[in-house]
């Protein structure tokens, strides 16, 4: 029996062959595909023309995975002559084979599934690898843009849709053998296939392309079999730039031995820093606070509600150094009052320490943060922007007079003293500063609610563990300054 569809990608006809089909009981092997008026048999030498009918099945209503139909728009578009012969016989199977869509290994699901991707494949190049070049028209019409591209497969009118999206203000051609795709603006329109003449020439924009294509290569990085296999070259062809790839790639050993050869460029300030108001010497910790508040040396004051200080008392035994305030800490104007501060709290209240005693700052005075819609999203400060905090830290240090030290995080690590910090590594430790200071490092606390559920309790306790090791630690300096004291 033969099944005539009127064109090469046309699944709507296939479908209505195919329901024919199996309500007739048509077996697979007894079906000849063919294409067109007066085609003849595409897909099966030895199928016989006549009416050859099977066994006739049982009328009841055929269901077929989702997913086989996707498969089927995909595998319609290849270039295969026998691809309405395996779908026909895949459905034929499902039909009287339910085990068949849950077998994964399948020979005839796994060569549908292949062409499928090599489908996608070719109609992924084809949105990366097509060149539009102008063409003025008359009449005060825009330009039509117009591009040549030779697909592996039939996916020209398939691919239409995504470039009306991706380029809607544009008037555009897309020229294939099989078929022309064109855009107004408002529809699309497809009509039979052009020659690669009817393509424009090369156009004054293309050489500019060129020129910004050579002006962009870095020869360091060339990995022609990686480009071969993301470019293949069957398509450099209806590429302007192909032809700049070899000379390009010839003399790359060259340019980056001449690249190596240079000496070393020094590096420029990413952040410019503000200059400082003129303003007096802070004389006590309110005067501090003052002065952060007109501070613009990095661009974060401009932005954040308000400067955040450090709160406690002076000659307190440990000052807690954080990273920068948060968002409540920033609207509420003091240290460590939202979720960390709320954790730092509790461990505190294991320790038996009450929060008046400690005195809490930050590295950084102002709320680094980044707009997602109404959100405000926390963002870690750069070394610069910590840098031009830093006289500020030290300025409250000396003006607290704390017998020691803690850091929570990195950038209180770094801050404190003057060095990187691997803090997973150095936490727990005392480490000292030039002043003879010494800084106990440890985590952050938003650091414990970043972690997994099952993890945090845990890491808690570490965490209050070397809270505690700080006290113990500071005791034992005052008692040491008493008794040196009292000699």
């Amino acid at each position: 029996m033969r099944a005539r569809l009127a064109h090469e990608t046309d699944l709507a006809g296939f479908r209505r062959e195919a329901r024919r089909l199996l309500a007739a009981g048509v077996a697979p092997q007894a079906v000849a595909w063919s294409v067109g008026e007066g085609a003849g048999d595409l897909l099966d030498e030895h199928a016989s023309c006549g009416d050859v009918h099977g066994e006739p099945t049982a009328t009841r209503p055929l269901t077929v995975p989702a997913a086989f139909l996707t498969l089927c728009e995909a595998v319609v578009l290849h270039r295969e002559p026998q691809r309405f012969a395996l779908l026909y016989r895949l459905l034929w199977r499902l039909s009287n084979e339910p085990g068949l869509r849950h077998d994964p290994l399948d020979p005839d699901m796994l060569k549908a599934q292949h062409m499928a991707r090599a489908v996608h494949r070719d109609m992924h190049k084809m949105r990366a690898f097509v060149r539009f070049r102008p063409v003025a028209r008359e009449h005060g019409l825009p330009p039509l843009h117009v591009a040549w591209f030779e697909p592996q497969h039939r996916i020209a009118e398939a691919n239409g849709p995504w470039f009306s999206r991706r380029f809607a203000n544009m008037h555009w051609a897309l020229l294939t053998p099989d078929a022309c795709v064109e855009w107004d603006g408002q529809a699309l329109q497809v009509r039979g296939g052009a020659r690669r003449e009817d393509a424009p020439p090369p156009d004054a924009g293309e050489a500019l392309w060129l020129t910004y294509y050579r002006s962009i290569f870095n020869p360091a990085r060339l990995n022609l079999p990686m480009m071969r296999k993301e470019m293949p070259r069957r398509y450099w062809h209806n590429l302007p730039e192909a032809q700049a790839i070899g000379e390009l790639a010839s003399a790359a050993a060259q340019r980056t031995g001449r690249m190596i050869e240079q000496p070393a460029s020094s590096g420029s300030r990413r952040i410019p820093l503000w200059e400082a108001p003129e303003l007096p010497a802070s004389g006590s910790l309110d005067e501090l606070n003052r002065r952060v508040q007109q501070c613009r040396e990095c661009p974060i004051g401009a932005r954040a509600t308000q400067g955040v200080c450090g709160k406690g008392p002076q000659g307190a035994a440990v000052m807690v150094v954080g990273e920068q305030p948060g968002e409540q800490e920033d609207l509420q104007g003091r240290p460590f009052v939202g979720p960390a501060g709320q954790l730092f709290d509790r461990a505190l209240q294991r320790l038996g320490i009450g929060r008046e005693t400690v005195f809490v700052s930050n590295a950084v005075r102002h709320f680094k943060f980044e707009l997602r819609g109404k959100r405000r999203l926390h963002k870690t400060p750069s070394q610069q922007e910590a840098l031009a905090c830093r006289h500020w830290l030290e300025d409250e240090i000396a003006q607290v007079r704390p017998g020691a030290l803690v850091a929570l995080g990195a950038t209180a690590a770094r801050s404190l003293l003057g060095r990187p910090v691997a803090v997973l590594e150095e936490r727990g430790r005392w480490l000292e500063r030039e002043d003879g200071l010494r800084v106990l490092v440890t985590v952050h606390p938003s650091y414990l609610l970043r972690l997994p559920q099952g993890e945090q309790a845990e890491a808690f306790e570490r965490f209050v563990r070397e809270l505690g090791q700080a006290w113990g630690g500071a005791s034992e300096l005052h008692a040491g300054r008493d008794r040196e004291a009292a000699c």
